[in-house]
């Protein structure tokens, strides 16, 4: 039996707010987190203190929380285990504080859905700005506004930019307001696939992204067409990762979803903060792989990482073969095999044809609209559009949510 003490629920005057529950084995953490929460508007906090039995700190509650805050004990594997046997959508937002130093402890609160993770001794400040900002994403309706879409080689010149320019065009093309982000920082190639001038860059906007609203953003980007919009680098300067911080990332992705119907984000292929955060919000991941032991062996490794290490789950993950050649001797059946993905996408190998496109900077369905891979990608863009298609492969696809579950 669950034996629960010293639960307590403070009402912001005047005000409704949020639900946030803190969860704790130790009652001096638990003031410290409740004296922390209380003084940031907009919060009804509430404290569980639990000195046995279950280690699910949500368990028997008649009514979640809207946040969760947990502050882990020395059961911390059994803790975060318990809230990963609950489906994705019975999960409050999360964040994770406590002796958890342990890589395994801190990716296993990454697979529970943690926004963040709060070394202990907790900082007053830190933990008010996690806390901000989840409470900003929910007032901003969470997943609502524009749908983000990422895109990621699982090896160098797979195609990852061409698949993200050209899917941008096209979403664009229906109507949509699309932005084309590019956070390759020191080698992305974007502005050169659409043949645009990049006159500010994604670090300016990064600087400063906490003063601009939409306006703002779109004045920044560079316009390949009233509806496609561009953001990227200058290539002549240098950005390093550890120029752009999480905060940062953070709220551009925000702004930029509620600015545009479409974010296409075209990232490196590396593991990092950057990433990290677009793969964990990205209402799509393509991975871009080609057929060959070299690429199938790196595509193998990355999904991996991001099953098992990062969490990721569900069919938000697709996987796309570029250049594809039915006579290859690396097949659909061997990927497949490997990735664990029953339902490959493929794009032809048209190489004279995507090679214009690219030195030209014009995408695929203004200068080549009936070739094969254009026919390819339109299919891809339908489909996150949500038209049906007589394709039997679509049809069986039931698209889920990927970093949520």
């Amino acid at each position: 039996m669950l034996n629960i003490r010293g639960a307590s629920t403070v009402h912001p005057v005047g005000q409704q707010g949020q639900r946030l529950l803190i969860s704790s084995r130790d009652a001096a953490a638990l003031r410290h987190l409740q004296g922390c929460c209380q003084r940031l508007p907009g919060l009804l906090v509430s404290t569980r203190l639990v000195t046995n039995g279950h280690t699910d700190p949500l368990y028997g509650l008649e009514q979640m929380p809207d946040f969760l805050l947990l502050r882990v004990s020395h059961l911390w594997r059994e803790e975060l285990a318990a809230l990963l046997q609950r489906p994705a959508q019975e999960r409050p937002p999360l964040l994770v504080c406590g002796p958890l130093n342990e890589r395994d402890g801190i990716r296993l609160a990454m697979q529970a859905g943690a926004r963040d993770f709060l070394p202990e001794p907790v900082a007053e400040e830190e933990l008010r700005a996690a806390l901000g900002r989840m409470l900003v994403e929910s007032r901003s309706g969470g997943s609502t506004g524009g749908k983000l879409i990422a895109v990621m080689n699982a090896k160098g010149g797979s195609g990852a930019t061409l698949l993200a320019c050209n899917l941008a065009q096209q979403l664009s093309a229906a109507g949509k307001g699309t932005l084309l982000l590019d956070l390759d920082l020191q080698f992305g190639s974007v502005s050169h696939y659409l043949d645009v001038r990049a006159f500010h860059s994604h670090l300016d906007v990064l600087q400063q992204v906490d003063e601009l609203d939409g306006v703002a953003l779109r004045g920044f980007c560079s316009h390949f067409s009233p509806e496609l919009h561009v953001l990227g680098g200058r290539s002549s300067e240098l950005c390093l990762s550890q120029d752009v911080r999480l905060e940062q990332l953070e709220s551009l992705l925000r702004l930029a979803r509620t600015t545009y119907d479409w974010v296409v984000v075209d990232l490196p292929r590396q593991i990092d903060h950057i990433t990290g955060v677009t793969l964990e919000q990205a209402d799509r991941v393509y991975i871009v792989v080609q057929q060959s032991l070299s690429h199938l062996k790196d595509a193998t490794r990355l999904v991996r990482i991001l099953r098992d290490d990062l969490g990721v789950q569900g069919n938000r993950l697709q996987v796309v073969v570029n250049r594809y050649n039915k006579a290859s001797p690396v097949t659909l059946k061997d990927i497949a095999e490997a990735l664990r993905c029953a339902d490959l996408q493929k794009l032809p190998n048209e190489y004279a044809v995507v090679s214009e496109s690219q030195n030209t900077g014009v995408p695929l369905a203004l200068s080549a609209p009936r070739a094969p891979v254009t026919l390819a990608l339109r299919e891809l863009s339908q489909e996150l559009l949500g038209t049906e298609t007589a394709t039997q492969g679509l049809l069986k696809r039931t698209f889920g949510r990927l970093f949520r579950g």
